[in-house]
């Protein structure tokens, strides 16, 4: 990688060695863009093959129904290829959610408020304290569906550059809490009805009157316990790990020397301050009273807000940035807005591309049910092993984590596996609970580490902005650490929860009553 130092003297240990060598060979594959090119080609060809092989198993949901791969050169697949195309690209799900929130983000930042307020950031906050925070904040995101992945790992890049560290580690730090701490939050997300129903609905297969008295809620108590594991992991393994051996950083970005607030500059943060605390509670309007249009009877994390918050991020950095630009006199008018959008747009064209190209790929992969067929071979070779316990857990833990490389959505893969592993858990004595619990610390876990997880492209596109040879490779090997971490360190957890018999939520066990 470009940007390390590279020591002459001191003997990398075994664990960099390894890392490097993840890098090198991830490094030789071809850039990002025409990787996905290349892999869309690869689907197409495996298709016809694995069709032609007759390749199929039964639906785990649809009892009689089979899923068998389909055949993208057949004609019905070419007339698929052509029909699809233009949906593919606008289907991608990061690319609405980024370029919209960077047209918000944008302004904050060429107005000089995210510059600014970084600058008070760092003359104010303990250093030692800035890693954590980071990685706490990356956690807690998950409360905000996938705006984690758009807003702060860009910010976690320049805060550490302004500290004058390695922005790839303060990207790095981001996207671990991000994605790996994903499953945690200190509240309830979305992801636990998410999740939940389809749990609840697999467990009545089994038994339905036990099922009845599941929760959305049932992984409450463990996932606000991992909040602070990942946090501790994640700072542990960025300062100790990562950004050692990412070095100093020497890209064409240079770090601004971190001088006094200037009177206008403080000005302008307060004022914008303001501005966003305002245009916050004017947001709360829209979704707290009984009355605002946003508003959910079934709680917050279920309201129209929550399901659609891209706008809103648009509209609290947007406002704040406004006003900030207004004050310090970087936004004069009309035409410096526009302008500011323009650039921040005209800046993501390498993203725009790379989004069209993953789009396609992932579309094709979900169109052939490889991904499905998949899982479900999975879910057969676990019931196959006759393991018990921890040995069953961890192998349980293993075969999700490889599913994941291959489908990045957690509610559809839990959609597929769970009416296979909740009856079968429950079978041999552990709650839906416990099963729903297992899975979701090997989705997170593997999230940091696929290349096919959607926002995947947008952390690499980010990163290439500090460093124009990063590929996926130099990713991945730097993302290994966190992924090994927290897996261990959550199993370990999981495994003096099991010990001490405490509840995994409000009423929820490990073990079958």
């Amino acid at each position: 990688m470009s940007t390390k130092n590279q020591p002459t003297t001191r003997k990398k240990g075994l664990v960099l060695r390894s890392l490097d060598m993840v890098e090198r060979i991830g490094n030789k594959l071809p850039d990002p863009i025409m990787l996905f090119f290349f892999l869309s080609v690869a689907i197409i060809v495996l298709s016809a093959i694995f069709a032609g092989m007759g390749i199929s198993v039964e639906h785990p949901v649809k009892p009689g129904e089979t899923l068998a791969i389909k055949n993208l050169l057949s004609t019905e697949g070419i007339q698929y290829l052509f029909e699809s195309a233009i949906k593919n690209f606008t289907g991608f799900a990061p690319l609405g959610t980024v370029l919209v929130c960077m047209l918000g983000i944008g302004v904050a930042e060429r107005s000089g408020l995210i510059a600014a307020a970084l600058k008070a950031l760092v003359t104010s906050v303990p250093k030692q304290l800035m890693t954590a925070s980071l990685v706490f904040g990356g956690v807690m995101s998950s409360m905000a569906a996938d705006a984690g992945y758009v807003v702060l790992t860009s910010l976690g890049a320049i805060l550490f550059l302004g500290l004058g560290r390695h922005p790839i580690a303060g990207l790095s730090a981001a996207f671990a809490g991000v994605s790996g701490g994903f499953s945690a939050n200190l509240l309830l997300t979305s992801l636990d009805p998410l999740l939940g129903d389809l749990t609840k609905a697999a467990a009545a297969t089994f038994d339905p009157v036990y099922a009845e008295n599941i929760t959305v809620a049932m992984n409450y108590y463990f996932m606000c316990a991992s909040v602070f594991l990942i946090t501790i992991v994640g700072t542990f393994v960025t300062d100790k790990i990562v950004e050692p051996r990412l070095g100093v950083y020497n890209g064409e970005i240079k770090r601004e020397e971190v001088t006094a607030i200037t009177s206008l500059e403080k000005k302008g943060l307060w004022l914008s301050l303001v501005a966003f605390i305002v245009t916050c509670f004017g947001l709360s309007l829209l979704v707290v009273p009984s009355w605002g249009p946003l508003h959910s009877p079934n709680g917050f994390s279920n309201s129209l807000f929550i399901k659609n918050l891209v706008p809103s991020i648009l509209i609290v950095f947007l406002i704040p940035g406004l006003v900030y630009g207004y004050v310090t006199k970087t936004v004069r008018n009309g035409r410096d807005v526009a302008k500011q959008m323009s650039d921040t747009i005209a800046s993501m064209g390498g993203y725009i591309v790379l989004a069209f190209m993953a789009g396609q790929f992932i579309a094709y992969f979900n169109e052939t049910n490889m991904g499905m067929v998949l899982a479900i071979k999975g879910a057969e070779i676990l019931t196959q092993t006759g393991l018990t316990g921890i040995p069953l857990i961890l192998v349980f833990i293993v075969i999700c984590g490889i599913i994941n490389i291959f489908i990045g959505s957690a509610s559809a893969k839990w959609a597929l596996l769970a009416p296979v592993f909740v009856p079968i858990m429950m079978q041999i004595g552990y709650t839906p609970e416990f099963t729903q619990l297992i899975y979701r610390i090997a989705d997170s876990t593997t999230n940091i580490i696929s290349p096919l997880m959607a926002y995947f492209a947008v952390v690499i596109a980010y990163a290439q902005k500090y460093d124009k040879k990063i590929g996926i490779g130099t990713l991945v090997s730097t993302m290994l650490p966190y992924s090994v971490a927290f897996t261990i360190a959550w199993v370990l957890m999981l495994i003096l929860w099991m010990f001490l018999g405490i509840d995994l939520g409000p009423g929820a066990k490990v073990y079958m009553p």
